[in-house]
């Protein structure tokens, strides 16, 4: 009986293991952190094992035309994987809206941002941090903000790009710039900013920030990919990326 019944587990187990399998994902720098949760969250309930490469999603885009092996997109936009969709690069009918993000100017400084953003016309700061516009939305979008608060004049000057949010974010947690225009999921944690201060920018003031995924055609008979892509709709996953400040 005994015999029987570890011949029985460790034939579970061999089959688990052997169905386990492994996924690539590009992800947009802003879902960094939640993603990392989920990617966590998705090996201990499924045994499969999500890769994740973080940045860009314009330097993404280049890259996936280009032959990188990326099976999963996690963009900063809905634009790219719609048009990776129409150029046969993403296996059609797989896009969705994962999360909408939110902007936020935020310093390491305790009281350097106010409420509404008016410290962008003040004095009170030689750097302002922005991802760059061509490659991540996030960066757009905050170019957007100070053209419609009619600030550009007064602080183009004092700009610094970062390749990405990530990179972006770095500027300002290191205080090579006093303040920037970053990701509100690396500076808040269920509803509250972690530190320094920060104006949450109102969604009017720049074009959404829809996030959409697709599964690329490398991942297309990748069975993992394929889990991902239905973890990532899932409660467990919709909960973590709600607790970063996106909406669904």
């Amino acid at each position: 009986m005994k015999l029987r019944l570890f011949l029985l587990l460790a034939g579970t187990l061999f089959a688990a293991t052997t169905q386990a399998g492994e996924v690539t994902v590009a992800v947009a720098a802003n879902f960094t952190a939640p993603m990392q949760k989920i990617a966590q969250a998705f090996a201990h309930d499924t045994g499969h094992k999500a890769q994740l490469a973080f940045g860009a999603t314009g330097k993404f885009y280049t890259q996936i035309k280009n032959g990188a092996p990326f099976q999963m997109l996690l963009a900063a936009d809905d634009e790219t994987p719609a048009r990776l969709e129409k150029e046969g690069l993403a296996v059609a009918g797989t896009r969705w809206t994962y999360a909408t993000g939110r902007l936020a100017l935020w310093s390491k400084q305790p009281n350097l941002v106010d409420d509404k953003g008016e410290v962008l016309r003040s004095n009170r700061f030689e750097k302002l941090a922005i991802a760059d516009p061509k490659l991540a939305p996030y960066g757009a979008a905050a170019m957007e903000v100070m053209a419609h608060l009619g600030v550009l004049p007064v602080v183009t000057s004092k700009l610094v790009q970062g390749e990405s949010i990530g990179q972006t974010y770095q500027f300002v947690n290191t205080e090579n710039a006093q303040l920037g225009f970053v990701a509100l999921s690396q500076v808040s944690r269920d509803g509250l900013i972690t530190q320094g201060s920060a104006w949450v920018v109102p969604q009017n003031l720049h074009t959404p920030l829809k996030q959409d995924a697709v599964l690329l055609n490398m991942g297309k008979d990748n069975v993992a990919a394929q889990a991902l892509l239905k973890y990532l709709q899932g409660e467990k996953a919709k909960n973590i990326i709600q607790s970063y400040g996106y909406a669904l």
